[in-house]
């Protein structure tokens, strides 16, 4: 009876830790600073409420991406927009209210939003004081008479129904030569003066920054763009204090001047996102002493594993896909141009394409990266071998060698000079490839790139441009140092 009321106690003791593991909660956000600190504020309201652990998966790209997430499982909730919901996401335009909003996610998609937070950030106009006095506009139904100015926009909001397009219909008129532009880089265009107009959102804290003078909507086209979560049906019934916590600190507290503010905090004042999340739930004053080598030294670890293991997939498939390609003029072609085919689809297009098989993180970053590796070995593989002098392939016949012991012992040692060039062009292009994997939640240096991007910030894009360029470089060393080990050496240049 002793020895079993022990072992009881240590079975209890071993398989406590499984029983009392908290479950985790994935918070994600678009690639913008606002989504930034409210993904950053619910991660701390979570986290405080002390009933799950939270793994924060922050800007995965645009609506599209951040949705897929949603859907697929790899984020349990994420800050959205009523107006998004219905334009980009729904397709609904007609849909008249919050409750029938709330329905249709539910019906078509199994998911909840919340309420209101409080704030309405809806598009808007914006141009320049120098601009506001040259071009004379000064309500959007001014443009008219100026079809000619230089305009440019967000990618979405040149494509979404609420966006250039049904504004044009609206108000009615064209646009002569409207430019696409990633969000903040458009600010540095119009602030520049190479463009008259931009879109902007009403709590961007750069209308501050940069003085601007916004447009009026006076045909009202535009919708309400009230911020709201995006969660799992599940998530409220089954973490009932983490909800209550979010409804009790979040719901209806933030109104436009508090967003405006918490912008301004990061992108004025230099606070970081969970500084400008703290200070608005109250917290004594985070310090943040910029960006710590320990997590500099993180993301490259992770950029390296996503450069290396889709290299080495890229070798193991592509040096048989090219040796295969030089046994018959169709199958070279085949191979060549299959190959080829996969590099003329954007990089971000891809990650996007491969979220609904993977999910997002690191599995569809692998097999992008996989797949965007393969030309440069494949092409050098078949290159190299189809170069080699036939009379060497005629005397290798003639001392009787196996079709095997020709490549091993021939075809792949001449041939070794272009294959390793081919594997050094995939590394180097799996180091800039893989930046792209923080779009998808993927980390790497990428990570850093993204949220300068968001910040405008170039001290931030240089903290993860740099290492990436660094690696670049080292890559290039490593392999002439290989070249000098693997290569034969009378075929050495």
């Amino acid at each position: 009876m002793k020895i079993n009321s022990i072992s009881i106690f240590l079975l209890l003791i071993l398989f406590s830790p499984l029983t009392t593991a908290k479950p985790t909660i994935k918070v994600g956000s678009k690639v913008f600073t606002e989504s930034y600190i409210l993904a950053e504020i619910v991660s701390q309201i979570l986290e405080d409420a002390g009933e799950v652990v939270v793994e924060r998966r922050l800007g995965l790209g645009g609506t599209g991406i951040a949705f897929k997430a949603l859907i697929e499982g790899e984020v349990d909730i994420y800050p959205e927009y009523t107006g998004t919901i219905k334009e980009a996401i729904l397709k609904e335009s007609t849909i008249e209210n919050d409750e029938r909003l709330r329905s249709t996610l539910n019906k078509l998609f199994n998911l909840e939003m919340s309420e209101p937070l409080g704030f309405n950030n809806t598009y808007i106009f914006a141009t320049t004081k120098e601009g506001s006095q040259r071009t004379g506009i000064r309500k959007i139904s001014d443009i008219r008479d100026r079809p000619d100015l230089k305009t440019v926009f967000s990618h979405e909001f040149m494509k979404r129904k609420d966006g250039l397009k049904g504004l044009e219909d609206f108000y009615g008129f064209k646009l002569r030569h409207p430019v696409a532009m990633e969000h903040s880089l458009a600010y540095e265009a119009l602030v520049a003066k190479k463009v008259d107009l931009m879109e902007v959102y009403s709590t961007d804290a750069k209308i501050k920054k940069y003085e601007l003078v916004l447009i009026d909507d006076d045909q009202k086209f535009f919708p309400r763009y009230l911020a709201v979560l995006l969660y799992k049906k599940k998530f409220q019934s089954q973490y009932p204090r983490s909800f209550e916590a979010l409804k009790e600190n979040l719901f209806d507290k933030i109104d436009n001047k508090t967003m405006i503010d918490l912008n301004s905090l990061v992108e004025l004042e230099g606070k970081s996102f969970a500084q400008a999340a703290a200070i608005f739930l109250g917290k004594e004053k985070l310090h943040d002493n910029g960006i710590p080598l320990q997590r500099i030294w993180n993301l490259t670890i992770e950029h390296l594993k996503l450069v290396f293991v889709s290299l080495l997939f890229s070798i193991l498939l592509g040096i048989p896909i090219g040796i295969i390609a030089t046994k018959s003029p169709a199958l070279g072609q085949i191979s060549l141009i299959g190959s080829g085919l996969l590099q003329t689809i954007p990089s971000l297009a891809l990650l996007c394409f491969l979220i609904p098989f993977f999910g997002i993180g690191a599995k569809p970053a692998y097999v992008a990266i996989f797949l965007y590796g393969l030309l440069p070995i494949v092409r050098n593989t078949y290159t190299g071998i189809i170069q080699i002098d036939p009379s060497l392939d005629e005397s290798a016949d003639l001392m009787g060698l196996s079709k095997w012991e020709k490549l091993r012992l021939i075809q792949l040692p001449l041939a070794s000079v272009n294959i390793l060039a081919g594997i050094k062009t995939s590394a180097i292009i799996n180091v800039g490839t893989a930046t792209l994997a923080a779009f998808i939640g993927a980390g790497g240096l990428g990570s850093l790139i993204v949220t300068g991007l968001a910040l405008n910030s170039n001290k931030i894009i240089l903290t993860g441009a740099i290492p990436a360029a660094l690696l670049a470089s080292a890559l290039h060393i490593l392999f002439e140092l290989l070249d000098k080990i693997i290569v034969p050496k009378g075929l050495r240049h």
